[in-house]
């Protein structure tokens, strides 16, 4: 099977290191990956920000550029979400399969359809898991603690196929770092606040690093890590799962 790999906008600019990882780690499992040069945003932030019928053309030139992959894989719920949940309106009078049909999140697509089993990685440290909002209530990546259903982590199973590693999850296992996208913008107070009140729980857990699925999230903790001098990193768990690959 042939792979289009999604980086999204804000990844290919602040955090290029996750693309490349994304990239290393999908190759070290077998896949043919290739990444299309020429993609841009998928259009989320105008959406978002109220001008969905404006991120129409970038929805049509995303899907006419990955169209001929049999799978298109992203290191980011959130722009995958808003692929797999908003593309389908957007490009509702398309004749070809829409690339919402067959966009997965990275570790959503290496649990649920590669279903791996080993990976040749190896990370020494204590790392918190953190499970954003859009990955775990739109991609399931692990069991919202809302519902009464039985427990499950995607990125969990994934992490404890690493050598070395140790892993810990928040108290307060899925609540909100508060970045929210605009959110952050809009309301900025509030959204400080609930990444400080989140940072300390996973400092409660003794790790060194947390991870998580979403670099916004992260981007948002490292934020307030930064400027409170807190003895604790962030790092995307592709980052982890192609350590010393």
């Amino acid at each position: 099977m042939k792979i289009g790999l999604f980086i999204p906008c804000y990844i290919n600019a602040v955090y290029p290191n996750v693309g490349v990882a994304s990239y290393k780690l999908l190759t070290s499992v077998g896949l043919d990956v290739d990444y299309p040069l020429d993609q841009t945003c998928c259009g989320q932030p105008m959406a978002n920000g109220g001008f969905e019928k404006d991120s129409t053309k970038l929805a049509h030139r995303m899907d006419d550029l990955f169209e001929k992959y049999d799978y298109v894989v992203g290191p980011s719920a959130s722009c995958v979400c808003f692929v797999k949940e908003t593309y389908p309106r957007l490009l509702e009078k398309e004749e070809h399969e829409c690339l919402s049909s067959k966009i997965y999140e990275i570790c959503e697509f290496l649990h649920d359809i590669v279903k791996v089993n080993h990976i040749d990685s190896y990370f020494p440290h204590k790392v918190s898991i953190h499970n954003s909002c859009h990955g775990v209530r739109l991609m399931k990546l692990s069991s919202p603690s809302e519902l009464n259903i039985p427990k499950y982590s995607k990125l969990h199973n994934l992490l404890s196929l690493v050598k070395g590693i140790e892993i810990y999850e928040p108290k307060r296992v899925d609540e909100c770092c508060g970045f929210g996208g605009l959110f952050s913008i809009e309301e900025p107070e509030t959204s400080t606040c609930m990444g400080e009140d989140k940072i300390s729980d996973h400092m409660a857990t003794t790790a060194e690093y947390i991870t998580g699925a979403d670099s916004s999230c992260l981007m948002h903790m490292e934020g307030v890590i930064k400027r409170k001098k807190l003895p604790i990193k962030t790092k995307h768990i592709v980052e982890i799962l192609s350590a010393s690959l």
